[in-house]
């Protein structure tokens, strides 16, 4: 890439390609499905993603302990990866169906890329991990790996801690004829261990078994400290458990052990149609199935060699299906040293959200509203002001209804706690919990229940779709007529993640709005057909249909000679009909700036196709969650903020919400985060037309802009 400006709002051209062997289309490429040179695939891209993410772990910029998180979250974002989406895949390739993804490539060429792709990926989070053991051991933390280091008084030490707390939880288990091979729980850490008997000289009567380390025990052992210097070591747990085999298998003698873990298919699916009696009971079955479906993927230890062969025949997978890791497996474990004291110095220092919109009275709060929008944008500012709005509003009197979406929130959510209370105030009470939110079923079930507890009237979601809006409406009583009063926001109900994802929500008693909001409530309640709504746009009934009618406006207003510009910001844009429809705005003379920081199945810079579209990607400290979605108009820009991200599930399967900003000082405020986005030269990174992502940064003459720091100004 030869030259990328970043002066102004976003106004940047890449000028030179760097592969231009993949570029394949021309001026004349017909755009249209099927057309495999104008789309990524979504799964390679979404590993290209995690890459980002790796990339951070590197990066000299980061506080040490940052960089252990980013690979941390590496892993698991991997593991979750392989149970749904590779275990999708999988399942198809065995039934035999070759599905084409956009770019056109089958299902076992996807699959085939996949693993190697990701083989190649794990060797680089290694070679992270090595970093950061030496630079943690520069800073005083160890992470002892090798027996052989441990002193003395350690050993002494390892062993009373062995049989206080680990010797009685321990199950050896011997696979034989008669004992078959146990079905492993999803993402644990185990031992496979090779061994033959003391009378057994030749060693003929080779025995193979398994011990599972106990995941209710901490990964790491703190060992006793050196009184004349302040380092602090840790011994692993399954290190402790081979110095201690011979109590497990008294009489044997090990010849091979290796660490090893099973990623499973987690995927719950549910006939709803046939289950629509009692959802909530089959949603708890079928968790229960979720630690035992199919292996998708072995770790393993280099060197494992005979224990490899084995595990990969009794799970029945193929080579390309393992992964050999050369040091400490579960690298998400490693989040433990996040919580280590006196380790602030590496660790970034966030700065106090602003109170942004906050009234202790109840007739200050609600008259706060009915004079302006509130528009917060956190972390910047406090998630507080949900949650005071709430509290106040379950004491509040006048206050007679509450109407609440949940799709995902944290474990020690107040919400909950302010549902309850005004429920037991005799407000009605109704919240929207979603039981389908993946990986958060059983946290959502438990809060289920202790709302339904204190009386709230639980919906536990809609047939077919899930509920993935994020609303509340609160009905007061004033000067005998009945007032709304709204919260819309881009992320969900949750004060933890509030912390460390940006995202934007309004505070609106808009009539319209209000109304609408009151609509779409009673539609998800009633099950009824959903309306077309006056501010609002709903998925799955009418918000793709009106992204692709403000897109194809921009479109004509290029024609027209009108000003015409689309900026994006969003998690994911895979769905090829918006796609599509972006190639053709670009092709009319349309600017597109797309800031997505996840998938993007568009290919920019195709010359006559997407030359007017730019995509950049931003990872950094906090997570990019807010979807924010901007069209000129011809001069008087239409601001819209939403719950959904551009895919096919958004759309087609989920209650979404996309709604209008409206008043002009939050349009400008909206505008010049956008613009602070497109100016970061320092987080963001630039998709090629070959796929590849290019990291800016700045010129000798230009400023260093890190917009999830400079954003604290807006």
């Amino acid at each position: 890439m030869s030259s990328i400006s970043t002066k102004g709002l976003g106004i940047y051209r890449i000028f030179s390609f760097p592969n231009p062997r993949i570029m394949t289309a021309s001026p004349t490429e017909k755009i249209e499905l099927g057309n495999q040179n104008i789309f990524f695939d979504r799964e390679l891209s979404w590993v290209d993603f995690n890459h980002r993410v790796l990339e951070e772990s590197f990066d000299q910029e980061n506080p040490l302990l940052e960089r252990l998180k980013f690979l941390c979250i590496t892993e698991s974002n991997l593991d979750e990866f392989f149970m749904v989406r590779v275990a999708g895949l999988l399942n198809l390739k065995s039934a035999g169906i070759e599905e084409r993804s956009l770019n056109g490539k089958r299902t076992s060429e996807t699959l085939a890329e996949l693993y190697s792709k990701v083989g190649q990926f794990v060797k680089k989070q290694y070679e992270a991990l090595d970093e950061i053991l030496v630079e943690l051991k520069t800073n005083k933390i160890v992470v002892v790996q090798d027996p052989s280091e441990l002193a003395g008084d350690d050993i002494q030490f390892v062993k009373n801690y062995y049989k206080r707390e680990v010797s009685s939880i321990l199950t050896p288990l011997a696979i034989d004829p008669s004992h078959p091979f146990p079905h492993i729980l999803n993402r644990t850490l185990n031992l496979g261990i090779t061994l033959y008997s003391d009378d057994d000289k030749n060693k003929a009567k080779e025995l193979f078994a398994i011990v599972q380390v106990p995941s209710v025990l901490p990964r790491f052992l703190q060992l006793p400290q050196n009184k004349e210097t302040d380092v602090r070591r840790y011994f692993p747990l399954e290190e402790i458990i081979k110095l201690h085999l011979g109590d497990l298998f008294f009489g044997m003698n090990v010849k091979q052990i290796h660490t090893f873990k099973i990623v499973r298919d987690a995927d719950i699916s549910i006939n709803e149609e046939q289950n629509i009696g009692d959802l909530l009971a089959t949603m708890k079955n079928e968790l229960k199935n979720r630690m035992w479906g199919d292996a998708v993927r072995l770790d393993v230890h280099s060197g494992a060699g005979h224990i490899k062969e084995l595990l990969r025949g009794l799970l029945e997978l193929e080579e390309y299906q393992v992964m050999e890791i050369p040091t400490l497996l579960s690298l998400n474990d490693m989040m433990f040293f996040q919580s280590l004291e006196k380790t602030s110095h590496l660790k970034y220092s966030y700065p106090v959200p602003k109170s942004g919109f906050a009234a202790k009275k109840s007739e200050s709060i609600f008259s706060e509203i009915r004079k302006n929008d509130h528009l917060l944008h956190h972390p910047y500012e406090s998630f507080k002001s949900i949650e005071d709005m709430l509290k106040i509003a379950s004491q509040d009197p006048k206050v007679l209804a509450i109407k609440m979406t949940l799709y995902r929130t944290s474990g020690d959510s107040p919400i909950i706690q302010f549902l309850g209370e005004a429920a037991e105030n005799g407000k009605q009470v109704t919240v929207l919990v979603e039981l389908k939110a993946r990986f958060d079923e059983e946290r959502n079930i438990r809060w289920a229940k202790k709302l339904e507890d204190s009386g709230v009237h639980v919906v536990y979601g809609v047939v077919g779709l899930k509920i993935h809006c994020k609303m509340l409406l609160i009905v007061r009583r004033e000067d005998d007529k009945l007032n709304r009063y709204v919260h819309l926001g881009t992320g969900n109900y949750n004060s933890t993640t509030a912390r460390f994802y940006t995202d934007l929500s309004l505070f609106t008693a808009n009539p319209e709005i209000t109304e609408d909001v009151a609509i779409l409530f009673n539609t998800i309640t009633s099950s009824g057909k959903m309306p077309r709504l006056s501010k609002i746009y709903a998925a799955p009934t009418f918000l793709k249909e009106e992204f692709l009618h403000l897109i194809q406006r921009e479109t004509d207003n290029a024609k027209n000679g009108k000003q015409a510009r689309v900026i994006f910001k969003m998690n994911s844009l895979v769905d090829p009909d918006i796609i599509l429809k972006l190639y053709e705005a670009s092709q009319a003379g349309v600017k597109i700036d797309l800031i997505i920081r996840g998938i993007c199945c568009l290919r920019p810079g195709i010359p006559g196709v997407s030359d007017r579209i730019n995509v950049r990607s931003i990872v950094g400290r906090y997570l990019e969650h807010s979807r924010i979605y901007s069209f000129e108009n011809g001069g008087k820009p239409d601001v819209y903020l939403a719950s959904a991200d551009c895919m096919p599930r958004n759309f087609l399967r989920r209650i979404e919400v996309m709604f209008p900003i409206l008043q002009d000082k939050h349009k400008k405020r909206i505008a010049k985060i956008l613009e602070l986005l497109l100016r970061d030269n320092t987080q963001a990174r630039v998709l090629e037309s070959d796929g590849t992502y290019t990291r800016l940064t700045p010129g000798d003459d230009d400023p260093a802009v890190n917009s999830q720091i400079d954003m604290v100004d807006i």
